[in-house]
C-alpha cells in the first residue's frame, strides 16, 4: 500500500531526534518536504516559505507542524484553509483559545486535527492506565526534573512569552496524569520559580485536588528524573523512564527503557485518524499548565542564561 505524503514545518532539534526517523520507519508515511527558515533533510524537498509550500505541493495533503508554540497557529491555521490535515507537536498551542480555533475550523472542513501528547504513548502508560482503573487512589506525586542545557540547548524561546518554560517538560508529566487516572484533578496551588532575567518559569511545585502534587525543575544535572509515584489501596504504583517503565511495589511489571517508541506510535495514531476522518484533540494537560500560571505565586530566583 502506498504511503501517505507528509510535510515537516520547523526542523529543529525535535524534528531531526524524533519526527524524522519515527515517519523513515514507518509504514504510513513518506516524508515528502520540509518547510524551514535553516534546517533540511538530506534527500527531502525543502522549502523556506510555507506559502510557497502550500501552493507548489498539492500532492501532500498532512503536515506536521514541529514549531515552537507561539508562531504554530497561522501555521496550522493557513494547512487547514488549504484543506491539509494537521499534526501538533506537544503543547498544541500558545494559548487555548487558539487551538479552540483550530478544532472549529477542522471540523468545519472536514479535516483531522490531531494534538499530539508524545509521552501518553511511552510504553508503560496503557498498562498503568488499566492497572489504576479500579483501584482507590491516596496520593500522588510526579518528579520531574531535567537539563535544559541538554534538551534546549540555547533555544531562548522556552523562556520567553508563550514559550511555557519549565512546563515544556513538565506537560508531559501532566499529560500522563491526565491519562492514568480514573478521576479528574484540578490544580489547588502553584509555586512558581522565575529567573530574574527571564520570562516563563525554570521551576514549578504544584498542588492538586485528590491529594496530587507535582516538582518540575530544569536545573538538574547529571542524571534525569522522570517518575510518577501513586499510592492505591491495593499497593504502590511507579512510572519511571517518563513512562516508559512500570514498576508495581517495587518489582518492574512493563514496557521498556527507551523513549523511542513514542513517536513512532504518534504518527500510527495519525494515520489512524486520517483514514477515519477524525481529530483528536485533548487540552486537559495544558489547562493544568494555563491554571497554574493564573493561580501560582510568582517568586524570582538568580539569572539563568545557557
Amino acid at each position: 500500500m502506498a504511503r501517505t505524503k507528509v510535510a515537516l514545518v520547523g526542523i529543529g532539534k525535535i524534528a531531526l531526534d524524533q519526527h524524522v526517523p519515527a515517519i523513515a520507519a514507518s509504514p504510513d508515511w513518506e516524508l515528502a518536504a520540509t518547510v524551514s527558515r535553516k534546517g533540511t533533510v538530506a534527500g527531502v524537498s525543502a522549502y523556506t516559505d510555507f506559502a510557497s509550500f502550500l501552493a507548489e505541493r498539492p500532492d501532500v495533503p498532512v503536515v506536521s507542524l514541529c514549531l515552537p508554540p507561539v508562531p504554530r497557529f497561522d501555521y496550522a491555521e493557513a494547512a487547514l484553509k488549504a484543506g491539509r490535515h494537521a499534526m501538533l507537536e506537544k503543547p498544541p498551542g500558545a494559548t487555548l483559545a487558539e487551538v479552540h480555533t483550530l478544532q472549529a475550523l477542522a471540523r468545519d472542513r472536514g479535516l483531522t486535527l490531531y494534538a499530539t501528547w508524545h509521552s501518553r504513548m511511552a510504553h508503560a502508560v496503557a498498562p498503568a492506565k488499566a492497572w489504576l482503573a479500579d483501584r482507590a487512589i491516596r496520593k500522588v506525586h510526579i518528579t520531574w526534573r531535567e537539563d535544559v542545557r541538554k534538551w534546549h540547548p540555547g533555544q531562548d524561546w522556552v523562556f520567553e512569552p508563550g514559550g511555557m518554560g519549565v512546563f515544556d517538560p513538565g506537560i508531559n508529566a501532566l499529560s500522563i496524569l491526565t491519562e492514568i487516572l480514573p478521576d479528574p484533578v484540578h490544580l489547588t496551588r502553584a509555586r512558581l520559580e522565575f529567573p530574574a532575567n527571564r520570562q516563563t518559569p525554570i521551576a514549578a511545585q504544584l498542588t492538586f485536588s485528590g491529594n496530587v502534587t507535582a516538582d518540575f525543575d530544569w536545573r538538574q544535572e547529571g542524571p534525569q528524573t522522570w517518575d510518577i509515584d501513586v499510592d492505591t489501596d491495593a499497593g504502590r504504583l511507579a512510572l519511571r523512564m517518563g513512562g516508559n517503565v512500570l514498576e508495581i511495589d517495587g518489582q518492574p511489571m512493563a514496557g521498556e527503557n527507551t523513549i523511542m517508541g513514542e513517536y513512532p506510535a504518534l504518527y500510527a495514531r495519525m494515520a489512524q485518524l486520517v483514514r477515519a476522518g477524525e481529530s483528536e484533540v485533548d487540552l486537559s494537560p495544558m489547562v493544568h499548565v494555563a491554571d497554574a500560571l493564573t493561580l501560582g505565586e510568582r517568586v524570582t530566583t538568580v539569572a539563568f542564561d545557557f
